[in-house]
């Protein structure tokens, strides 16, 4: 398999802070890459490392067969647009200006591909509105348009969903799908919303502590994925004390909903909850969710 992005050994120390803690990555060309991870678990600073705008402790990395110890990597960064934590825009400049003005920065002579750069994040009609007047979802949308101003085959997205409406989701989302699909732009993205990270990526890391986990493919991750019975039920209590004592795996979601992980009869299991006062209301089988994934691999909080 061919990579764009390969990451060795790679550690990060601030002071008595490991960011990174010898972090192995794999990112084939031609995927949609979904970064996972809880905040501070150092998928920001490994991707500000592979962009170059912070020098690793230790370790290594190679974008497009360019090692990152060859001076040659500031080439291979430039066949890459990035857009971390949020797009660095020109607030008193149209979409179009923003686009030329990125163009004057990267030496790009021709601003012959702006209309089509703004026909393709869905800006071509905003005229002379100032970014500063953009929606969220719009300012987002051109920050991607400015990441790719240098023809990028290979694009970093930190968070674009995070903080958008429902709309705003749908539009990044067909955009990503758009540039892999048809442009054939690889890329990796980092999202707070797994379950919708669910419906882009082809390809998965988890990182935990500074370090990948696992690295598996969407059809890997989907024969994980666990089967399960949600519940809902009377007092979640009750039913934890008595999957503890039949030795059931299970996980809490609130006061009112369990998960259960086991092919127990729905008779026996309501019997023994009822024999200890807990009612059944309902159960529904379903697939563990990308969330739910990633907790039984890092355990506790998923703040992600």
């Amino acid at each position: 398999m061919e990579y764009i992005l390969q990451v060795k050994d790679l550690h990060k120390e601030y002071k008595n802070f490991k960011a990174l803690n010898g972090i192995n990555m794999n990112v084939p060309k031609g995927a949609i890459y979904g970064f996972v991870g809880r905040n501070g678990a150092g998928k920001t600073t490994l991707i500000r490392t592979v962009c170059g705008l912070q020098l690793p402790t230790s370790g290594s990395f190679t974008l497009n067969g360019i090692q990152s110890t060859d001076k040659r990597i500031y080439k291979a960064r430039e066949c890459m647009g990035a857009v971390i934590e949020t797009p660095a825009l020109f607030l008193d400049m149209t979409a179009r200006d923003n686009l030329i003005q990125q163009s004057i920065i990267m030496g790009i002579p021709s601003y012959d591909k702006i209309n089509e750069l703004l026909a393709l994040v869905g800006l071509s009609d905003t005229g002379k509105k100032l970014a500063r007047n953009f929606s969220l979802g719009m300012r987002q949308r051109l920050g991607i348009a400015l990441a790719l101003v240098g023809d990028p085959d290979f694009l970093i997205l930190d968070e674009p969903i995070n903080g958008l409406d429902p709309q705003g989701i749908i539009e990044i989302r067909e955009l990503i799908l758009k540039l892999n699909r048809e442009r054939g732009i690889t890329v990796l993205i980092s999202s707070h919303l797994l379950d919708e990270l669910s419906r882009l990526a082809t390809h998965y890391g988890f990182i935990d502590k500074g370090k990948i986990i696992t690295e598996m493919t969407a059809e890997e991750l989907s024969s994980k994925c666990r089967k399960c019975i949600r519940l809902e039920l009377s007092d979640t209590a009750v039913f934890a004390r008595v999957m503890d004592s039949m030795g059931y795996e299970y996980n809490i979601l609130d006061d009112r909903s369990a998960h259960l992980y086991t092919d127990i009869k729905f008779s026996d299991l309501a019997i023994a909850l009822a024999a200890e006062g807990c009612d059944v209301i309902s159960a529904v089988k379903e697939d563990e969710s990308l969330e739910g994934f990633f907790m039984s691999l890092v355990g506790g909080n998923t703040d992600v």
